[in-house]
């Protein structure tokens, strides 16, 4: 779990439903079914004909990715890449005993690739490939997102003018219900619209952008040390070029 974006959100939610409550008791006036349908059945619609329907209903998955947190660190993964260097060293057979203590499948695979003898440019080009079309794939989800906090606000702004026209519609008639209806639908639409995109989705974008750049920065990492080890440099310069992809506070020393 992302603790840093579960905070974000009970903050946020906290500090509207705080400042409700400053202004008056009555929590019940903000809750409305009518508008919370308009905002999220037309985001939605828009979202679906936007996107192709396998990314729509992939939208529980990208939800999921952007609260599910950080289990690596830069530091480990140096100390996994040295360690593997080192076995390399002493030959292929103990680079293939040891490649299933390797944790991360995308270095195993890198690995693997030199112990199947593949070629220095055929192991970058390969690794590289795929880093590129996984930030595809994952940008898909982000650009969702982004649509949807696009959205959001703009199918607030369609109950707004539907509860205009309702409030309109009650001066002719003479019925001070409609025209309460009309006005409270017709600004707490804009409100929830505003509230879905600016603390939910535009920054779950954001999220998703700034997971992208750190998957893609450990495997780069990743990458370079595949091709150190097939150059079968010594564990303390594999450590030393490594170590240029971390935060220097990361950065650890070898003992021998």
């Amino acid at each position: 779990m992302d603790i840093a974006t579960l905070v974000g959100i009970i903050l946020g939610m906290g500090a509207i439903v705080g400042s409700i409550l400053l202004m008056t008791p009555n929590l019940g006036m903000f809750g409305s079914a009518s508008s919370i349908g308009i905002v999220m059945g037309g985001m939605i619609a828009s979202v679906s004909v936007a996107f192709p329907l396998k990314d729509v209903l992939q939208l529980g998955t990208a939800m999921g990715a952007v609260f599910k947190g950080d289990k690596d660190s830069l530091g480990n993964i140096v100390d996994e890449a040295v360690e593997t260097s080192e076995v390399a060293r002493k030959g292929t057979a103990d680079l293939e005993n040891h490649i299933g203590n390797i944790k991360s499948f995308f270095f195993r695979d890198g690995a693997q690739m030199v112990i199947d003898g593949y070629s220095l440019d055929e192991i970058t080009e390969i690794l590289n490939t795929r880093i590129e079309y996984r930030e595809l794939r994952e940008s898909t989800q982000a650009g969702l997102f982004k649509s949807m906090g696009t959205m959001a606000p703009a199918w607030g702004m369609v109950g707004t003018l539907i509860g205009l026209v309702v409030m309109l519609s009650g001066f002719g008639e003479g019925g001070t219900d409609t025209l309460g209806a009309g006005m409270s639908a017709a600004l707490i639409t804009t409100f929830y619209g505003a509230v879905l995109a600016n603390l939910f989705f535009l920054p779950m974008a954001d999220k998703i952008k700034t997971r992208i750049s750190f998957s893609s920065t450990i495997q780069s990492l990743q990458v370079e040390a595949a091709r150190l080890i097939h150059q079968k440099k010594h564990p303390i310069i594999v450590r030393e070029k490594l170590n240029s992809f971390i935060p220097p506070k990361e950065w650890k020393q070898d003992t021998d």
